[in-house]
């Protein structure tokens, strides 16, 4: 799992709004508040991107700094770990996304359910009530989304740098935005357009200053944004009240991701990965597969670590640090029309989230 998607569809009083990824945040019994998993940007969450709730109970002796201070280490090493594998260029030059999403998801599936059966970290399980019906109308169009757009994100990073994608990646609410107005799910406001032609114009800017621009992986993360987005409005629709955290989401979707994916592989990749594996190693697979999984546990920790506004700059600062990450370790270079470009996205995106309209 690569990208950082993840939005989470809300336990019982909370109230879930796909547009700005976060619920209303309430006071949970550990002293924090309610989130999709962790309560950041939609367009900055990692490579998990999955419904989830408040059914876990983060650890009142861990200070919430250290949490969120791990969230975005662990969040922005899954990015720049994924696109140092797949790099022909800078990287390792294992250029086959979907069999490195497939993999991270079959490691998902069997570390879910082993957490499952030797931890209590999944006892959220006991909440859902999952049937063969809700199974094939809610799980699986949603679960085929997220495989769709954890592929294409991956396949970007085959040609355009992490600080090209994240600031593309900003025009994610903005996507959701749209898509939630033709399915009634949100009302315009003459605020929102404000906001909304920012991040727009700053986005279009940064993309206008990129100076090692692919049409090809271009187009791959319009495709990511477009799957990610609708995603994040079917979980509102069909996962509404559902009590759900990252990991109990990841234990329902990562079986769905890895069939699909699977089935994706014989027809794009084929068994060229399979033979070109041993220069990559065992050690580099599983770690690669462990931290995005580890991401999805201190999601669980981060429910109910700060306030929404704190969660959202955490966000920000996350995607300033992996663009200064992608700078220094992987050799991206940008201009300084993308800075001022993305200064603006950046503005119009923490207005977006705390915008209460």
């Amino acid at each position: 799992m690569s990208k950082e998607h993840t939005s989470l569809a809300m336990s019982g009083d909370e109230k879930h709004d796909p547009i700005s990824g976060h619920a209303g945040f309430r006071p949970t019994s550990a002293g924090g508040n309610g989130a999709q998993g962790f309560a950041a940007p939609s367009h900055s969450l990692p490579s998990g991107g999955l419904p989830g709730g408040a059914a876990a109970k983060p650890d009142k002796k861990m200070h919430p700094a250290v949490i969120i201070a791990l969230w975005i280490s662990l969040s922005s090493s899954v990015i720049v770990y994924n696109k140092y594998v797949l790099d022909t260029k800078a990287g390792l030059n294992f250029p086959y996304p979907v069999f490195l999403t497939t993999f991270h998801m079959a490691f998902a599936t069997v570390g879910t359910r082993l957490l499952a059966r030797y931890s209590t970290l999944l006892d959220g399980l006991a909440h859902v009530e999952m049937t063969r019906e809700r199974w094939y109308r809610n799980i699986l169009p949603i679960g085929a989304l997220f495989s769709a757009s954890l592929v294409t994100s991956n396949m970007a990073y085959l040609t355009l740098s992490v600080s090209f994608i994240q600031m593309l990646k900003a025009f994610t609410p903005v996507a959701v935005l749209l898509i939630s107005f033709a399915f009634g799910l949100k009302q315009l406001s003459g605020m929102l357009c404000v906001i909304v032609g920012s991040i727009s114009f700053g986005v279009a800017i940064a993309s206008y200053g990129e100076i090692e621009f692919a049409m090809d992986g271009f187009i791959y993360q319009v495709f990511a944004v477009a799957f990610e987005s609708s995603r994040l409005v079917m979980i509102q629709v069909l996962l509404q009240g559902l009590k759900m955290d990252p990991l109990v989401s990841l234990y329902y979707f990562a079986p769905v991701c890895a069939a699909i994916n699977t089935a994706l592989l014989i027809f794009t990749e084929g068994l060229a990965p399979l033979l070109d594996i041993s220069r990559l190693g065992p050690f580099v697979l599983i770690t690669n597969a462990g931290v995005a999984f580890c991401l999805n546990i201190a999601a669980v920790f981060l429910i109910g670590a700060a306030s929404s506004l704190t969660l959202t700059l955490a966000g920000v600062v996350k995607d300033i640090m992996l663009i200064f990450a992608s700078i220094f370790f992987l050799g991206s270079s940008i201009t300084r029309l993308q800075v001022f470009g993305y200064a603006i996205a950046l503005g119009g995106l923490v207005a977006f989230k705390t915008h209460k309209g």
